[in-house]
């Protein structure tokens, strides 16, 4: 089965990127299963109801997101509601949502997402790599295809978690810097693996803001309310495909779209 992952979508220009290439996409690369990061498609700040449910009407099936998660209270309610969007799965057990859910492909097969956060130069949450091994005790060993948004700063922890989970998730997807990089490799174990897809959303700032607002931040060190930039749009994912019945990737591709 063909998966594609779309990185973090920023804003109004990452969700019209979204609804004007997504079913082209789908088409052509006969996706059975699209998912896509959307803790920054409010503004560049967190997620919504509404547009959540205008991602869905676009044609993806999933969404995950990160530390943004919170930045709206009405998505709150959200996350217990909808059992199609993921919250990090090592935030406190008690708070709104879930790190993982199942969703069922276009062709029938039975997917699990997961959604882990990195702790490295970020908020100290539960130890990711333990995260995972307890999510991984939650799925059905019948459930082969397992897909792992791994929402984290430093690139090293993305990389220990890719060989943490080789040959026990199908892949290993970074998010978070908004920057994709080029490392897309299939692991010895069967597990695809990249250290960050890129992001959804405007490149003609810094990372999905206002150049300008970040250099004015940068150059007074005083508090500067960011906005999201306008321009230099370019959708961002990967195409994986999985072997619906070992669960094993075979292929991984990056996906850009201007």
């Amino acid at each position: 089965m063909n998966l594609l992952f779309i990185g973090d979508i920023y804003a109004s220009t990452g969700r019209n990127l979204v609804a004007q290439h997504l079913p082209e996409l789908q088409a052509r690369h006969g996706v059975q299963l699209t998912i896509a990061n959307a803790e920054n498609s409010a503004g560049g700040f967190g997620v919504t109801p509404q547009i959540a449910d205008e991602l869905f009407s676009c044609g993806v099936d999933a969404l995950t997101t990160g530390n943004h998660v919170w930045d709206k209270r009405d998505f709150h309610e959200y996350l217990d509601r909808c059992p199609r969007v993921t919250r990090p799965a090592n935030y406190p057990n008690d708070l709104p949502g879930r790190g993982l859910i199942f969703v069922q492909a276009r062709n029938g097969v039975r997917a699990a997402i997961l959604n882990i956060q990195g702790r490295a130069m970020m908020t100290p949450l539960d130890c990711p790599f333990r995260a995972a091994n307890s999510l991984l005790d939650q799925i059905p060993a019948d459930v082969k295809v397992r897909f792992l948004d791994f929402h984290a700063e430093l690139t090293s922890e993305k990389v220990a978690m890719g060989w943490h989970l080789d040959g026990r998730v199908s892949a290993v997807i970074g998010t978070h810097t908004h920057v994709p990089t080029a490392d897309s490799r299939i692991l010895p174990g069967g597990t695809a693996y990249q250290t960050d897809c890129g992001m959804t959303g405007p490149y003609d700032g810094v990372i999905g803001a206002e150049k300008e607002l970040v250099l004015k931040k940068f150059l007074t060190s005083l508090p500067v309310r960011l906005e999201a930039a306008k321009r230099g749009g370019e959708l961002h994912g990967v195409l994986i495909d999985v072997d619906e019945y070992s669960g094993r990737a075979r292929s991984l591709e990056r996906v850009v779209r201007p």
